[in-house]
């Protein structure tokens, strides 16, 4: 076994197909593509605002509760490491939730007329489950999962994006504008921080990667996974919940 999780659970064979199907979902094609609708666009935007501006603080709130400051003081240096990284969590979803509602009001995308989908809110409960009765190194990685696909996924968008055209309607720009800012390498260097910052809380806890803990990792990552591909709204959705307040 790698002595890392992370690399075991990425390098997990029979997870490839699922991965493919979150990361390379027919949403996602059409984005980079440039043939997603606008209303489309603004659905998904709308849960993702759902996710980001609810969800994940709550989440990263429950983590910092985690963090087990009165251990031994030769741990101190990791807990001050890991309240460090989640409070960059904390601003940067600050600047994201921003980021994106001033991509919507630029591009005309209104993000406000959508009713909650199923699948935001099986994210969203399964994040607070996690968080709550979970580990913190469980909710390390599970923090770390949800970013790796995400990345994976708009870097995925961008390698199909074709020549930039003077011609390109608001949505295209809305779509590149978006995928820049997910494919930063800053983006890049924040995922790969929380990364090792995993790694580094499963190795304290578990020197001898037991079985059991290495198989509620892969649960982990497998249930992150799935989420993820069920969080890309499929074609149709936007005109089933469109909200009528």
């Amino acid at each position: 076994m790698h002595s890392h999780i992370t690399q075991h659970l990425k390098d997990q064979a029979t997870l490839r197909p699922c991965y493919n199907a979150a990361t390379r979902h027919e949403f996602l094609t059409a984005a980079g593509t440039l043939t997603l609708s606008p209303a489309r666009l603004a659905f998904w935007l709308c849960q993702d605002r759902i996710y980001a501006a609810h969800a994940y603080p709550h989440f990263i709130g429950l983590l910092i509760s985690k963090i087990p400051f009165d251990g031994p003081a030769v741990e101190e240096e990791l807990n001050r490491e890991t309240l460090a990284l989640l409070t960059i969590c904390l601003e940067g979803v600050i600047r994201e939730i921003a980021f994106f509602e001033g991509v919507a009001k630029e591009w005309e995308l209104d993000i406000d007329g959508w009713k909650e989908r199923k699948a935001t809110r099986d994210y969203t409960a399964e994040m607070a489950r996690v968080a709550s009765v979970g580990s913190l190194e469980e909710g390390l990685v599970f923090l770390w999962a949800m970013e790796q696909v995400y990345l994976d996924a708009w870097k995925y968008v961008k390698s199909l994006f074709p020549p930039q055209s003077d011609s390109e309607d608001y949505t295209a720009n809305a779509i590149r504008q978006l995928t820049n800012n997910w494919t930063r390498p800053e983006f890049e260097e924040f995922v790969q921080k929380v990364e090792a910052l995993a790694n580094k809380h499963f190795a304290r806890r578990h020197h001898g990667h037991s079985h059991s803990a290495v198989r509620a990792m892969e649960s982990i990552w497998e249930r992150v996974v799935e989420l993820e591909e069920m969080f890309w709204p499929e074609e149709g959705e936007d005109t089933l919940l469109r909200s009528n307040a």
